[in-house]
């Protein structure tokens, strides 16, 4: 396995220029997908990720067929789907669920029929599945730059609403905030995280970069601000760590990027200071008799807003 020295020498090699490239794409990725994560993560909104991740798939489909870009595509796919769940969800005769698995799986059926169409069809369908993480030309490298920078200038501008919404669905619509228009915004963000993020792990593990950390984070604190401080530090550590360990034993980049969060997530559970196994389990023999108060933080309860305590 190479030492740390031999891979920052690597960075700086100027005949592996791709490499520095695909540590920069995954890192800002991971960074954006970190911060929209916890709303993800605090709304209980991990099937709707997963749906935009396989509705981003007939968008990356056409722009493969037709020589075009692939984020730009997987964007307009990825917010239609978004707006169309959105809407079709409003009306509760059918539940917001149900709806995603419908045009989830028709957006991925859609863009497996069009990717057909194209030559070379089985290299790139594993291309879009399993990412390409060193493939990735130098006009995506500034698409995902600024489009993760206008993300998180949205996040700085909502996110008083984002959260009241999160906490208390009616209590932010008894206050005049526009409910729709927000989960609008917010499916659409994670629309746009999950496109900027495909090429580097593909379309099957994005969910795992809008997910992992924020659930790491999550068990680790009952602070929102704190929650959203190490989602994204989590997340960029194990795109840092795990694209080390699959160029060091020659791994794909995206699964080892995945495994590596993944197991920041099981030493979090296992070993956090308050909601870990270990933390309980230790309170527990403690006071055996009076009892323990057992919630795991994971309550839209326990999150404060602005640092206050509910």
């Amino acid at each position: 396995m190479l030492s740390p020295v031999d891979f920052f020498t690597d960075l700086l090699n100027p005949d592996l220029r791709f490499l520095p490239k695909a540590l920069l794409v995954a890192m800002m990725s991971s960074l954006v997908c970190g911060v929209i994560g916890t709303y993800v993560v605090l709304r209980g909104m991990a099937f709707i990720g997963d749906a935009v991740a396989h509705a981003v798939f007939p968008g990356l489909a056409v722009a493969f067929v037709v020589s075009g870009n692939l984020v730009l595509g997987g964007a307009v796919a990825g917010v239609l789907t978004a707006i169309l769940v959105a809407v079709f969800s409003q009306n509760r005769r059918i539940k917001e669920d149900s709806v995603i698995g419908v045009f989830f799986v028709a957006a991925f059926a859609l863009g497996i029929v069009i990717i057909a169409q194209a030559p070379g069809y089985s290299g790139s369908l594993q291309q879009f599945l399993f990412g390409s993480i060193t493939g990735i030309p130098d006009e995506d490298v500034v698409t995902v730059a600024i489009t993760g920078a206008i993300l998180m200038l949205v996040v700085f501008l909502l996110h008083k609403e984002f959260v009241a919404v999160t906490l208390d669905r009616e209590m932010a619509r008894s206050v005049g905030l526009p409910v729709f228009a927000l989960d609008l915004a917010l499916y659409v963000m994670v629309a746009i995280a999950i496109v900027i993020s495909i090429q580097t792990i593909g379309n099957i593990l994005v969910l795992a970069l809008l997910i992992t950390p924020a659930a790491a984070a999550r068990v680790l604190t009952d602070r929102l601000g704190v929650m959203m401080l190490l989602s994204p530090i989590i997340g960029a550590g194990s795109a840092f760590l795990g694209l080390y360990i699959s160029w060091s034993l020659d791994l794909p980049a995206g699964g080892t990027i995945v495994l590596v969060a993944t197991a920041v997530f099981l030493l979090a559970w296992l070993f956090a200071p308050r909601h870990g196994v270990l933390a309980k389990l230790l309170r527990r023999r403690a006071a055996p008799i009076e009892g323990e108060d057992d919630a795991d933080g994971i309550g839209l309860e326990a999150v404060p807003v602005n640092g206050a305590k509910r």
